[in-house]
């Protein structure tokens, strides 16, 4: 005889004491008994049944839970340790099927289990091929929430435009990557796609005919700029800590100066072969016109040039033509006085520096787009 799983009581409380490893029976509800959970990938454990509620952790692939009810589209569940939690019940999540439980007896006529195995859907639909920035919001000028590492599975809850997705890392938290295929391997398909964060530019797209195009072709350079700067910027954050080597191998990424650094990340990030050392690269920007001696006018993901050390106060460098002074030293500038950069073993080799009230401030020559 089947029963369905919602009424199937006699011998599905077993299920609970076997996976707690005990003989003891754990009270089962009238209308609703433990039922034996298989997780086939990761899924959120919430603390009340809610998108909104807190995560209490991530539960893995191959843990065995017990399903303890069902209500509202969300199971309230038990894992191996007794916790309780709830996660979704939605068909997008959880598969449920008939197996037997080992202790269980089964009855002429009734092949089913006596208890259902619910196996929770993949959660994760993308794996980062490259490290990544994980970002709070659609853009480049968003905070980094922190850097996505190579081999990491996270979920694509959506694509927000052509150039951004929304993803769910492994700890539930969300934020936003770039879409480029250089970063993700993305499975399945993804809703969303409009045009519409704040790196879209997508404003105009509704104007009258006659702006429209003009509008879109201005905004589809500026977000195309600002995503190749954000690959310059981070393949410049995968080699924070590789030792530094003045006069380092160009045709080797095991160590690096200033110089080479910059060259091989504009190399990997935006296709751009820069000069091999800094006076040249110096050169190189004065060339493209872009170029500025004001630090306060700098953006993100300019270069910026240096004349040699003179001491750590403003008044060591007061009376200086800067401009007649050679270049010693480049940098990646990332914005609010923080730049990405090589100089000496003992700082740690690449690393980022805080700019702001030092000696790097003060002896700034001038930064601009190799763009």
């Amino acid at each position: 005889m089947k029963h369905s799983m919602k009424t199937k009581i006699a011998t599905a409380s077993i299920t609970a004491a076997l996976m707690l490893g005990s003989i003891s029976v754990l009270p089962v509800s009238p209308v609703y008994a433990a039922q034996s959970a298989e997780v086939i990938w990761g899924v959120n454990m919430r603390s009340a049944p809610s998108t909104s509620a807190s995560i209490i952790r991530m539960l893995k692939k191959g843990e065995e839970v017990s399903i303890i009810s069902e209500a509202s589209g969300w199971y309230k569940i038990s894992d191996s340790n007794g916790a309780s939690g709830y996660i979704s019940s939605s068909s997008k999540y959880t598969e449920v099927g008939a197996s037997d439980v080992s202790g269980s007896s089964s009855t002429s006529g009734s092949s089913s289990s006596s208890s259902n195995t619910v196996k929770a859907a993949t959660a994760y639909n993308a794996v980062v091929k490259k490290g990544v920035s994980f970002r709070e919001g659609a853009s480049t000028s968003a905070d980094r929430i922190r850097y996505l590492k190579t081999g990491e599975q996270v979920t694509v809850l959506s694509k927000v435009n052509s150039y951004w997705y929304q993803v769910q890392d492994s700890n539930g938290v969300k934020g936003y990557v770039t879409t480029s295929t250089t970063y993700m391997d993305v499975t399945g398909t993804v809703s969303g796609g409009t045009d519409s964060s704040s790196d879209s530019s997508s404003s105009g797209s509704s104007s009258s005919s006659g702006s429209t195009n003009s509008s879109s072709s201005s905004g589809s350079t500026s977000t195309t700029a600002s995503a190749t700067i954000e690959k310059i910027i981070d393949a410049g954050e995968k080699y924070l800590g590789t030792p530094y080597e003045y006069g380092s191998n160009r045709n080797t990424t095991t160590t690096f100066d200033c110089s080479d650094l910059m060259k091989q990340i504009f190399k990997e990030g935006a296709g751009v072969t820069l000069p091999a050392d800094s006076r040249q690269q110096g050169a190189y920007v004065k060339a493209k016109g872009n170029y500025t001696t004001d630090i306060s006018k700098l953006k993100r993901g300019d270069l910026m040039f240096f004349m040699s050390y003179k001491g750590s106060s403003a008044s060591a460098y007061s009376g200086i033509n800067k401009q007649s002074q050679t270049i010693t030293h480049v940098a990646l500038y990332l914005g609010n006085g923080k730049v990405l950069h090589t100089y000496s073993n003992a700082s740690g080799g690449v690393r980022t520096s805080n700019i702001t009230d030092t000696h790097w401030e003060y002896r700034f020559i001038f930064g601009g787009s190799a763009l």
